[in-house]
């Protein structure tokens, strides 16, 4: 085969065959045409050479196996260029049925990771083996981009779990497994510690099964659980789809891929295995056809790719990575001690700092008991539990921060406490140190004024659990050095957070959007909405949490506190403060009702001792009209209109302002920090997915019955007149 062929042949004197999957333009394999070429060259060998092959292994020359589908190819293929996608989808499945079929035993020679249609290609393997790794990950992850495993794995998943196991351990959720949660599973064979013993062991197989098949071509061959006739089977479908539209909570029209999954499983498994191919490949190409795949392939794999790769950090050849060895937090609350805790298990020593001992203790015991709790479940161990913990300390004493490369403050959202502890801690940092502050509102710039060298200072603006939550929004001040973004920037990657970068401004980013999410379903609850249709909007809508729900967590006290202090701030630089309805409703909770959150307990839903959270029956009482007790289907689809647009608008300001460095940022930064509703792809994706022209139309309404807060920004106007977008 050519030098540029994506695979190569090697065959030995015991007639095995090796292919292995190395695409030499990029650092990973891929279903690119150059691999489609290649494999078409693989068959056409292995039909002229069938005689003298004995056996087939097919690993990788990469770090990985094999990454996936093209997804550069996917997201530019619309509806248009559906029957050439369906006939290049059906080339490639049979080019694995031909391998899988040729009659020698084929074993799949996993060296690393295999998702999506890598996995695919292992699937149709007889034997699948792989190097026991702690990075490499396994699994058919396509729903998470809103597509189904379109290489034949549901068809073959099924085939080999049965219906139910495979929905609902690998299908539907699409996780990521280490090398022995898929042994486990059944999806992984054996398991090897190094690469010599991968080939080996490979080869060994292939020489003890020269008559192997797959299970279901073997004659008499049944499907695990039986089929949809099947009695026990048949009673239990029904209940697929209710579980499934429980799951995605009332969302499903704007998640194709989960019910597109199921229908393509269970309507497979009452056919033979190539016309269930024919049904998994139509499908596949419907989503892929489809806007809402293109919208999470590309938050999910481009944005995040882009951002990932340091997208948003100042040039490494001028800014080299400098280690990050020792961290000091000061504060050790709840944002004080997750940080302590995810820097430790990341390798990094910590000093816990409080202005009480007990408190910095307590802090610390929260690691403990996190990892007392993994390793009680079996994934860590005791040891390695132990070597994080030593890496912690507790304390009072500033000066056991005077060789930290790195300091976050973490105290209250005072703007007085903050800058009081910020210049003791000047006075013990050394000079190359960064210094960094948790806040979620307070102008970074004003801050840094506290600090010996502003260029040193930056915003780390952590999500809460800090231990459970993805991102991290970086906030730059004015006098931000490049080379203070780039310490924490790298920061942020080594305790495996994603990092957006923003600049700095009242509330930031994520701050302002999620603020406008919670304000504008409390202003629903003002105009008389049934709060359950609120809530329910939201969930409809893709939201994970409703607002109501939200306002809670956060506290109305809290909010109110926040409010109050910028209303303060806007007035001493002479700005005028604009009320928003929700405004009242909060004050009236607070004052009226004494029901300040669910920290007391008492908020927009109650929190009983025993049994789950409900919303609070006097919200009926106080705020419901009866004339919206029923909201018709048109005024319930504008709540969700009013949730999602509210949403973009005031990211749209935040780009036109300058807050936002990219459009990536704002859409990864609004779905891992705020739960903006994963389908529409982020805030800004959102904007190409309605059409700027469409979203400007549609805000235009919004705002003239709703107010200003829904006008289209002027930048929004000027990139709808000149036809424009968001697209990078």
């Amino acid at each position: 085969m050519e030098n540029q062929s994506a695979i190569r042949w090697e065959q030995d004197a015991e007639q095995i065959v090796t292919l292995i999957l190395d695409d030499p333009t990029q650092s990973v394999n891929t279903m690119n045409a150059l691999y489609q070429a290649a494999m078409a060259e693989v068959v056409q060998r292995l039909q002229r050479e069938k005689s003298s092959v004995k056996g087939i292994i097919i690993t990788s020359a990469k770090k990985t196996f094999f990454a996936g589908g093209d997804l550069e190819l996917l997201i530019n293929t619309g509806p248009e260029k559906a029957a050439i996608l369906a006939q290049e989808v059906e080339t490639l499945k049979k080019q694995l049925r031909f391998i899988e079929t040729l009659g020698v035993p084929v074993v799949a020679a996993l060296n690393g990771t295999a998702l999506g249609g890598g996995f695919e290609i292992a699937l149709a393997c007889h034997y699948r083996i792989a190097v026991d790794e702690a990075k490499a990950e396994y699994g058919l992850p396509e729903v998470t981009l809103g597509l189904l495993p379109g290489g034949g794995g549901v068809v073959r998943v099924v085939r080999l779990l049965g219906i139910q196991q495979a929905l609902m351990s690998v299908l539907l959720q699409g996780p990521r497994m280490k090398a022995a949660k898929a042994k486990a599973l059944g999806l992984i064979d054996e398991l090897v510690q190094d690469q010599e013993q991968l080939r080996l062991v490979a080869r060994q197989w292939i020489l003890a099964h020269p008559q192997s098949r797959q299970p279901w071509d073997v004659p008499g061959y049944k499907i695990p659980g039986g089929t949809p006739s099947t009695p026990a089977l048949a009673m239990n479908l029904p209940a697929f789809p209710a579980n499934l539209r429980k799951q995605l909570k009332g969302a499903q029209a704007h998640y194709p891929a989960p019910a597109a999954i199921m229908a393509a499983a269970v309507e497979g498994a009452q056919v033979d295995v190539d016309n269930a191919f024919k049904i998994e490949g139509r499908y596949f190409v419907q989503l892929v056809t489809g806007p809402i795949s293109k919208n999470m392939i590309k938050a999910f794999f481009f944005d995040l790719q882009k951002i990932n790769a340091g997208g948003s950090r100042p040039s490494r050849q001028e800014y080299p990575s400098l280690p990050c060895r020792k961290i000091g937090v000061l504060g050790a609350g709840m944002m004080g001690q997750g940080i302590a805790c995810v820097a430790a298990q990341s390798g990094i020593e910590v000093v816990l700092l409080d202005t009480e001992l007990s408190a910095a203790e307590r802090g610390r015991a929260y690691t403990q008991t996190l990892l007392a709790k993994r390793v009680s479940q079996g994934k860590l161990r005791s040891e390695q539990a132990q070597e994080i913990m030593e890496r912690m300390v507790a304390t009072t004493d500033y000066a056991l921060m005077a060789d930290c490369d790195l300091v976050i403050e973490a105290v209250f959202e005072d703007r007085q406490i903050k800058a009081d502890v910020t210049q003791r801690l000047a006075k013990v940092l050394p000079p190359q140190a960064v210094m960094a502050s948790n806040t979620s509102t307070i102008p970074i710039g004003t801050l840094a004024d506290a600090f010996v060298d502003p260029q040193r200072f930056i915003g780390l603006h952590f999500f809460s659990p800090v231990d459970k939550m993805p991102l991290v929004e970086i906030i730059c001040g004015a006098k931000t050095s490049p080379a203070t973004l780039a310490c924490a920037f790298d920061f942020v990657i080594k305790i495996r957070k994603t990092p957006i970068v923003v600049n700095d401004r009242r509330g930031f980013f994520t701050s302002r959007v999620f603020g406008t999410y919670c304000y504008e379903g409390v202003a629903m609850l003002a105009e008389g909405y049934p709060a359950a249709s609120i809530e329910q909007a939201a969930a409809q809508a893709g939201m994970p949490v409703g607002p109501l729900a939200v306002m809670d967590e956060v506290s109305l006290e809290l909010t109110r506190k926040v409010r109050r202090q910028t209303q303060k701030d806007m007035q001493a630089e002479h700005q005028v403060w604009v009320a928003h309805p929700a405004e009242a409703v909060i004050d009236r909770m607070c004052d009226e009702f004494e029901r300040p959150g669910k920290k007391e307990k008492a908020g927009f839903y109650e929190y009983p001792e025993s049994g789950k959270k409900m919303l609070w029956p006097g919200l009926k009482e106080h705020f419901a009209s009866a004339e919206l007790a029923q909201p018709s289907l048109p005024q319930f689809q504008e709540l969700q209109d009013r949730l999602l647009y509210r949403q973009s608008i005031e990211a749209i300001r935040c780009y036109e302002e300058g807050v936002l460095r990219s459009v990536a940022d704002a859409n990864i930064g609004s779905i891992f920090g705020i739960g903006m509703a994963p389908w529409t792809g982020g805030v800004l994706q959102f904007v190409q997915y309605v059409g700027v022209a469409a979203f400007v139309a549609r805000a235009k309404a919004l705002a003239e019955r709703y107010g200003e807060r829904f006008a289209p920004p002027q930048l929004l106007l000027e990139m709808a007149e000149s036809g424009q977008s968001f697209a990078e």
